[in-house]
């Protein structure tokens, strides 16, 4: 099964860098046209991904569907903001102003060979290395509580 993830996980890493190439996402001149306001383009395509998703979750919701790769129901739990969400969202919209990129063109700009995308990709993995080093921790924990087992009888809550 392990082998089959990867080659799901690999297939659709290359799916959304190439949507990513191919709608301009990874062109830092579109997204400081973004940021400035001067060019809606990236916003509407970011909101049609928005809705999108938003439709396939309520549809895998009232589906009751299981994951594909690991078999298991498909579920998640509400979570309200809380402080660390603001601060890490003003933290990626400097990083994300600042830079020109967020991780996924980063990944898309070092794949093409796009130098400043080396530059921006030595940031992140910086930034990653500092959190880390500052939690003193090997790997991060999901936002709820990590030692809960999950409950397989639980069904998906979507807002109405």
């Amino acid at each position: 099964m392990a082998a089959r993830q990867h080659a799901a996980g690999a297939f659709i890493g290359l799916v959304f860098g190439f949507m990513l190439c191919w709608s301009g996402m990874v062109d830092p001149d579109v997204i400081r046209r973004a940021l400035l306001f001067e060019d809606a383009y990236m916003f509407f395509f970011m909101g049609s991904a928005v809705g999108t998703a938003a439709i396939g979750l309520r549809i895998l919701a009232r589906l009751e569907r299981r994951a594909v790769l690991v078999d298991e129901p498909i579920a998640w739990t509400p979570e309200r903001a809380t402080r660390r969400h603001v601060g890490g969202s003003l933290l990626f919209g400097l990083g994300w102003g600042v830079s020109g990129a967020c991780p996924g063109p980063v990944a898309a700009q070092v794949g093409q060979g796009i130098g400043w995308g080396f530059v921006t990709l030595v940031g992140v993995l910086a930034g990653v290395w500092l959190y880390m080093r500052r939690e003193g921790a090997v790997e991060t924990e999901p936002a709820s509580d990590a030692t809960a087992a999950p409950d397989p009888s639980a069904r998906a809550v979507v807002p109405a």
